[in-house]
């Protein structure tokens, strides 16, 4: 089930002219990082089935959406990822 939903996600970004190994920069205090948007489809396909049909409902609202577009669909879900990340190098208590 795993592959089938992010193969159906890969497909949107194909069918939408985005090539999945092209990257969207974040810049964080000064410094650029780059993703994907294979990584971050791959990131959250390794979340819970329910959370992945979440992410592939969302992506399809952001096609049937034209003004929000695909691009700024990855860019917050790259963000999520970031700040994730990032906060889990700080040990905030």
């Amino acid at each position: 089930m795993i592959d089938k939903i992010k193969d159906e996600c890969i497909k949107i970004l194909e069918n939408e002219g985005i090539n999945p190994v092209s990257v969207i920069d974040f810049d964080v205090n000064g410094k650029v990082h780059s993703l994907s948007f294979a990584y971050i489809t791959e990131t959250y396909m390794q979340a819970s089935e329910e959370s992945r049909l979440v992410f592939l409902s969302a992506l399809k609202k952001a096609v049937a959406a034209q003004e929000m577009g695909v691009e700024k669909f990855f860019e917050g879900m790259g963000k999520l990822l970031l700040m994730t990340h990032l906060s889990e190098k700080f040990d905030i208590k």
